[in-house]
């Protein structure tokens, strides 16, 4: 068993290992290319598991941010039936590459 760790970011929980490439909800500007992700739900060491409540005390995760984009478009379209009503919208979510470096 190695070492993992549960974060929280942008509203969603990821299980996370160093070494790992992860792509999360778009993160505000970063100092250096570095991101440190402090809300911690559970950190496992081996046999040793700790699990926080809500939070783990003391325990961060460090990532680099490996590049940023947008996503594939989604399409929205809108339609009343009788009423010749047709919206036709496309949506692109920013998110942003971390490479896990530390626990």
């Amino acid at each position: 068993m190695s070492k993992f760790a549960i974060i929280e970011t942008g509203g969603k929980q990821y299980r996370v290992a160093p070494g790992e490439v992860l792509t999360v909800e778009k993160l505000a500007e970063t100092k250096n290319g570095t991101v440190v992700f402090d809300r911690v739900l559970l950190v496992a060491d081996g046999e040793k598991v700790e699990v926080g409540a809500p939070y783990v005390k003391g325990a961060k995760v460090e990532a680099k941010v490996a590049s940023e984009g947008r996503g594939e478009r989604k399409i929205v379209f809108r339609y009343h039936s009788k009423t010749r009503y047709r919206k036709l919208k496309t949506h692109r979510q920013p998110f942003t590459k971390v490479e896990i470096t530390n626990i």
